[in-house]
């Protein structure tokens, strides 16, 4: 068979396959009805809603200037893509002063990584709070809500039902934190490769283990151009050789890509070995690539650039963050302020993403186009 004769065929059977998974499958495809009874999600800074806040002090203002108003656990000016989903908004697991659980719970804190880091959070700067511990926070969450349900009224409003656990929409955002911390103890490109098939095999038990307490639908999102970020262009050496045409590293591009080939790997592997669960592999990669080769035709002015920041290169210093201040004759002045109009800027701190490029990165991805199988996650109801 000629080769643009098996493409075509290929792609008609894809076609049929994602329309019978479509059918089949009222978790991935009905949108007038109640969908997912809520959300369940595991990753780090890309969908934390205030786990690290929690747990080590609220990211102070400007985070949270932009939508709301005030500093609300994420490391943005305001909402991140999980936001984007649906109301109402995923409260940390490690949040316990307001938190409703009912629709959901988030257990992603900044700084986290798929494997556990070898060196404390004053240290590198990265949280203790692996996969594995969000794992284990998942499987006491689960456990200890069942008895707390029971025992008064007052906690069936605010935690999650049994049927939530099976029903839920589990999404997956880790990987980034793998890459740079490791990149950061001055290890090669091929060092930090020569690890992926371990974070591999971890992701792997992590979302197994999720699936043996009822996790049945995945959205998994593969990790963005982390050169392209200004806390990696400006820590890491990075000759004018090495970058693209737009300003970014291309070896640390190169290095998260062949992270996300070996995570779809690991994703189709997941499908074999758990065929009763649903699995969405998200190119957000691609998605936020985009935001740095189209720049001024998205939109934006701004893109390497951090918008709150303070220093030369790019505006960001490691040691004078977002929100950092000074004490000038007794009094606290803020030093690491933000740009006037972020809505025209993609990068917020120098290493996450402004709202604005977080709502286009998931317009871009909820309607299925940079997603394997090509799937939309339309319409999430959270409540019937």
């Amino acid at each position: 068979m000629e080769a643009h004769k098996l493409r075509s065929v290929m792609y008609r059977l894809a076609v049929v396959v994602a329309v019978i998974m479509l059918l089949q499958n009222p978790v991935l495809g009905a949108t007038d009805e109640c969908v997912y009874s809520g959300i369940i999600n595991l990753g780090d800074s890309n969908s934390d809603t205030g786990g690290l806040s929690a747990a080590f002090g609220q990211a102070p203002y400007p985070h949270g200037e932009t939508f709301f108003h005030a500093p609300v656990g994420r490391l943005c000016d305001g909402r991140l893509i999980i936001d984007f989903i649906g109301l109402p908004y995923l409260n940390a697991f490690l949040d316990a002063v307001g938190s409703n659980f009912t629709h959901g719970v988030n257990f992603a804190t900044a700084g986290s990584s798929i494997l556990p880091q070898t060196r404390t959070l004053k240290q590198s700067g990265f949280s203790p709070i692996s996969l594995d511990v969000q794992w284990a926070q998942f499987n006491d969450f689960h456990r200890r809500t069942q008895i707390f349900r029971q025992k008064e009224s007052i906690f069936q409003e605010l935690l999650p039902k049994p049927e939530l656990f099976s029903s839920a929409l589990y999404t997956i955002d880790i990987g980034q934190n793998d890459l740079t911390s490791a990149l950061f103890l001055n290890k090669s490109t091929d060092q930090v490769k020569a690890a992926v098939p371990e974070m591999m095999d971890q992701f792997k038990n992590i979302v197994k283990n999720v699936y043996g307490q009822g996790g049945r639908s995945f959205w998994i999102h593969n990790t963005g151009p982390v050169g392209c970020l200004a806390y990696v262009l400006v820590r890491l050496p990075v000759k004018a050789a090495q970058l693209d045409h737009f300003g970014c590293a291309t070896p640390f591009n190169d290095l998260a890509q062949h992270f996300n080939s070996k995570l779809k790997e690991a994703v189709v592997q997941l499908r074999k070995d758990l065929p009763l669960a649903a699995f969405t592999y998200v190119d957000v990669y691609s998605v936020k690539y985009n935001l740095f080769t189209q720049t001024k035709r998205l939109g934006f002015k701004e893109s390497l650039k951090t918008c709150c920041g303070f220093g030369r290169k790019l505006n960001y210093n490691k040691d004078v963050v977002c929100g950092a201040t000074k004490k000038v004759h007794g009094k606290e002045v803020l030093v690491a302020k933000a740009c006037k109009d972020p809505l025209v800027w993609i990068n917020w701190d120098g290493v996450h993403y402004t709202e604005a490029a977080n709502k286009y990165v998931f317009d871009q991805i909820v309607g299925g186009s940079f997603s394997d199988p090509p799937i939309p996650v339309l319409n999430l109801h959270l409540t019937c």
